[in-house]
C-alpha cells in the first residue's frame, strides 16, 4: 500500500471510510429507497407445526417481521450453514439496535416433512438460536407453503444405505410486519452482509 505524504489526511480518509461502513449498520439513518421484493407475490398463510405439536399460522406473526428459509434438517452443509449466518446476523443486528431486533422473528420450515418431525426441526433450531423457529407438518402443507413463498424442492435419489438428500431453494427471504416481503438476505455470503441487509428494511 503506498501511503501519502500527508498521513494525516490518509488517516482521516480511512475513519471516513469506516463511518460510511458502520453506517450501513444503523438503522433508520439512510433512505434505501423502494425494498428489492416490494409488491412481489410472495408468502401467504399457512398452517404448520412447531417442536411443540402446536399449530402455526402465517397471521400468527401479525406485527413483527419475519425471516424465513426454507430446507431441512437432515442437510449435510448449506442449510446448517445459512442459519448460522442469519442467526449470527440477527446477534449483530441486536446489538446495535436491541428494539428493532425485537421485533424479527426468524423461521425454518422443512421441505422434508418426512424425517423432519416437531422434534427434529425444534431440536435443528435450537442448535443455532433460541429464537429461531422451526416448522414442519404433513407433506400437504408444506408443499402449499413452499408454493406460496416461491419455492422449488424435489428428494433426491436414495443410496444404498437408504438415506437421501433434498434437492431445494437457496433463500433467506425477510418479510415487513404485515406479511409482505422485502428482500432476500446474502446468507450465501456471510453474517455481516446480512445483518447489514437487516439493518437497511428494518425500521
Amino acid at each position: 500500500m503506498n501511503i501519502p505524504a500527508n498521513p494525516s489526511r490518509f488517516v482521516l480518509a480511512l475513519a471516513a471510510s469506516a463511518a460510511l461502513s458502520l453506517s450501513a449498520c444503523s438503522p433508520g439513518e439512510v433512505d434505501y429507497g423502494e425494498p428489492p421484493l416490494a409488491g412481489a407475490d410472495i408468502g401467504g398463510d399457512f398452517e404448520l407445526t412447531n417442536k411443540n405439536g402446536e399449530t402455526v399460522r402465517w397471521s400468527d406473526f401479525e406485527g413483527q417481521y419475519r425471516i424465513v428459509y426454507f430446507g431441512f434438517a437432515y442437510c449435510p452443509d448449506i442449510c446448517p450453514t445459512d442459519m448460522q449466518r442469519t442467526a449470527q446476523a440477527l446477534s449483530t443486528f441486536a446489538k446495535n439496535a436491541p428494539d428493532l431486533a425485537a421485533k424479527i422473528q426468524p423461521i425454518f420450515i422443512t421441505i422434508d416433512p418426512e424425517r423432519d418431525t416437531p422434534e427434529v426441526v425444534g431440536e435443528f433450531a435450537s442448535a443455532f438460536s433460541d429464537d429461531l423457529l422451526g416448522l414442519t407438518g404433513t407433506p400437504e402443507q408444506i408443499a402449499d407453503a413452499a408454493g406460496k413463498f416461491r419455492v422449488f424442492y424435489a428428494r433426491g435419489e436414495e443410496s444404498e444405505a437408504g438415506g437421501y438428500l433434498m434437492d431445494h431453494s437457496r433463500i433467506v427471504y425477510l418479510f415487513d410486519p404485515q406479511g409482505e416481503p422485502l428482500a432476500t438476505l446474502p446468507a450465501d455470503r456471510n453474517a455481516d452482509a446480512v445483518a447489514q441487509e437487516l439493518a437497511k428494511w428494518v425500521r
